[in-house]
């Protein structure tokens, strides 16, 4: 029995069409574009008639970069880095998970993320391995790890009519066309040969 985190961008969309979890899961942790990217994944999830939970845990004045509206961080690898928070939502949605009586837990990480520490192979099977430990002992999976987001869009055979539902923006609920969200989402469409919605 598996989760998924639905962050309601293209990866998690596409992962939830082609995997088909018996639960999909959604987190408000304060970023700017969580009601555009709760609605899309609500929409994207009653598409395919998918349960579709949402957990809240305003955790906005921790953000930094794209995500929180404010500049990046020092240290941040690209504008939209918000410290730990792959591991953040993991943990949160993981609680939801395991109350929803899932073993596995699903996030859209991609093989191009690796510039992200949070969305590399490594860090998947060490958040797992941490999860796997304690009580409840849920798995962390990355099912697309190996593909880049055309490639996932193509194996997961997602209609473009569902994939339209994604929001791909970091900065807010409309999307801005020029933070690397939206750039990703255009590119993927281009690379499809898809007219971008």
């Amino acid at each position: 029995m598996a989760a998924l985190l639905l962050s309601g961008g293209m990866d998690s969309v596409s992962i939830a069409w082609w995997k088909r979890p018996t639960i999909s899961i959604f987190v408000d942790y304060g970023q700017k574009p969580a009601q555009a990217e709760e609605a899309a994944g609500r929409a994207a999830a009653e598409a395919m008639g998918l349960r579709y939970e949402v957990v809240r845990a305003d955790c906005s004045a921790l953000g930094s970069g794209d995500l929180a509206g404010r500049p990046a961080s020092a240290v941040a690898p690209a504008s939209e880095w918000w410290p730990f928070r792959n591991q953040l939502i993991l943990t949160l949605a993981g609680t939801a998970a395991l109350q929803f009586g899932e073993t596995e837990l699903m996030i859209g990480a991609l093989r191009t993320d690796g510039h992200h520490a949070d969305g590399r192979p490594e860090f998947i099977e060490k958040i797992s391995s941490l999860m796997e430990m304690q009580e409840g002992g849920l798995r962390v999976s990355a099912p697309a790890i190996g593909y880049s987001a055309p490639e996932l869009v193509e194996v997961s055979q997602i209609p473009q009519s569902v994939l339209a539902w994604a929001h791909s923006c970091h900065t807010g609920n409309l999307a801005c066309g020029q933070c690397r969200g939206c750039v990703k989402h255009f590119e993927t469409w281009e690379a499809l040969g898809w007219t971008p919605h």
